[in-house]
């Protein structure tokens, strides 16, 4: 992989074609993808939605490889690409993937594609407002490629999916979800990706420039993508004068007045109301922004992943009127009790008449904002913690993601869906494996799941007979056509812990007994 991209990052760029492609070089660099999707089914984890067929657009880029964005190919099960004035489909597949910048690359399973095909050149910078770019796709209502002209209205550093920030330019130009991957060119280089459009607007959309792909290029050369380096701490700016004078802040002197710690802990090298002055060597206004080039202002976050050396990042803060130098450690994704999938597949683990999950923020999303609601006004943490950090390392919340199955050992038991398992035989569960560790391990003849409290009234306790529990779930597997009663990660915690004690049943046989499995 690394020898891949390398040419990509450090390298010059230019645009290599074959001189029989004709007056427009840039039309037989742009592709139509098409994509069979089927995302997982979050409140039935087991299982799929049904599969969903889409068409978006993609561009050949260095090291014949096709950059597009990564909702294209989000949980696909197939990806085909298409060339322009072409009928075939080859095959592809995922080499890299960035759901938080909305960035992916594909590589083919033909290389004949690419024979003197050549490759689309990045620009070397930013383009400047008001420049005329040209938008190739493959937007609804059409077949063919369509090249739309617009300009570019806007640069700024903003945030995308799953609280990552970056750089985005506005372009107005009429686009639709179908040129979604293509590429925004000005003299016959890329300027950027197509990504967003608003919906309520007309002619307004999005593209994720060079500077951005380029970062991502450089992160997947290793072949996993680890994220941009950011920070999350809480800040305001210090335009007011009886803030500044409060701060001690000299005139001339701008910055950004720390509201919020990141992290809790006397080791952090943050205090509130620190004033950072400088990113690296370089000023901050009052309002919060650097100056990139002589037109251009942009957020100061914009700097941190400019200026960032390994994990670490240099500024310079004023605390009580003295300014010092310190190294901020920084983050490539955001910790949160309630994470996103990220493209990966639920975790779950059925028990009985209960399924339990990680609760993630998609499945928060699935449920919709007149659950979230609901939730929030019950007090139930999933709506009340859905944005917090772990409170220690590892934390994660188990929800009771599905309607119990029905069987006879539910009699009387209201449905706990959407509750969160706080303790089972009194133990504190801290995530979904431990809360399968816990289980395993059990020797009570009962099971007793506990549930948060909510802010109205505490939830229903749930006792089970343990052995009748453990023989319903194979009976509720059958019923259901349930393949597996967890996801691939849980399988060896369990399984694990039982194959132990078959060996030990093997060795050591006892007359008159019979073992009893949970699954096969």
């Amino acid at each position: 992989m690394k020898r891949i991209f390398y040419g990509l990052i450090v390298g010059a760029l230019v645009l290599q074609i074959s001189p029989s492609y004709g007056q427009d070089r840039v039309r037989d660099l742009v592709v139509k993808i098409h994509t069979t999707r089927r995302g997982p089914d979050l409140v039935k984890p087991w299982t799929k939605l049904s599969p969903a067929n889409i068409s978006r657009t993609g561009v050949v880029t260095e090291g014949n490889v096709i950059l597009t964005n990564a909702h294209v190919v989000q949980y696909a099960s197939q990806i085909y690409v298409q060339p322009n004035q072409s009928s075939d489909r080859i095959p592809a597949h995922v080499v890299g993937i960035a759901p938080a910048i909305d960035l992916a690359l594909l590589r083919l399973e033909e290389s004949q594609f690419f024979k003197d095909r050549g490759f689309l050149a990045f620009a070397d910078d930013l383009p400047g407002v008001k420049e005329s770019v040209n938008v190739y796709g493959y937007p609804t209502g059409g077949s063919e490629l369509s090249v739309t002209e617009g300009i570019v209205s806007r640069i700024e550093f903003a945030n995308y999916y799953y609280f990552a920030t970056g750089l985005r330019i506005q372009v107005d130009a009429a686009l639709n979800p179908g040129n979604s991957g293509g590429p925004a060119v000005s003299k016959g280089r890329l300027v950027g990706l197509v990504f967003s459009q608003i919906r309520n607007a007309q002619n307004i959309g999005y593209l994720i420039p060079v500077e951005e792909i380029r970062m991502f290029l450089a992160d997947i050369a290793d072949g996993r993508y680890d994220g941009k380096p950011q920070f999350y701490d809480l800040f305001q700016t210090v335009e007011n004068d009886a803030l500044r004078s409060r701060l001690h802040v000299p005139r001339g002197v701008g910055g950004l007045m720390v509201v919020q710690p990141f992290v809790n802990s006397p080791s952090y090298p943050l205090k509130e109301w620190d004033v950072i002055t400088n990113i690296g060597d370089q000023a901050i206004d009052s309002e919060g922004k650097v100056a990139v080039r002589y037109d251009l202002r942009l957020s100061a976050g914009y700097l941190i992943q400019k200026m960032a050396k390994g994990a670490t990042v240099e500024l310079t803060v004023l605390r009580d009127g003295q300014s010092l130098k310190i190294k901020l450690p920084l983050n490539d994704q955001r910790e949160f009790v309630v994470p996103y999938l990220m493209n990966q597949e639920p975790r779950y683990f059925i028990y009985g008449p209960l399924v339990f999950s990680q609760a993630t923020q998609d499945y928060l999303e699935r449920l919709g904002s007149q659950w979230e609601v609901a939730l929030a006004r019950q007090g139930n943490p999933l709506a009340l913690r859905r944005y917090d950090k772990p409170a220690f390392p590892g934390e994660e919340m188990v929800v009771v993601a599905s309607p119990m199955f029905s069987h006879r050992i539910t009699k009387g038991y209201d449905d706990p869906n959407t509750s969160v398992v706080s303790e089972v035989n009194g133990v504190a569960i801290k995530n979904l494996s431990h809360l399968v560790e816990v289980l395993r391990d059990l020797k009570d003849p009962h099971v007793v799941f506990k549930f948060a409290k909510t802010a109205n009234q505490p939830r229903e306790t749930l006792v089970f007979n343990r052995a009748e529990i453990m023989s319903t779930t194979e009976e509720i597997l059958n019923d259901n056509g349930i393949r597996f009663p967890y996801s691939e990660d849980i399988r060896p915690i369990w399984e694990g812990a039982k194959s132990a004690k078959a060996d030990k049943a093997a060795v050591e046989p006892k007359e008159g007994t019979k073992s009893q499995a949970l699954m096969h």
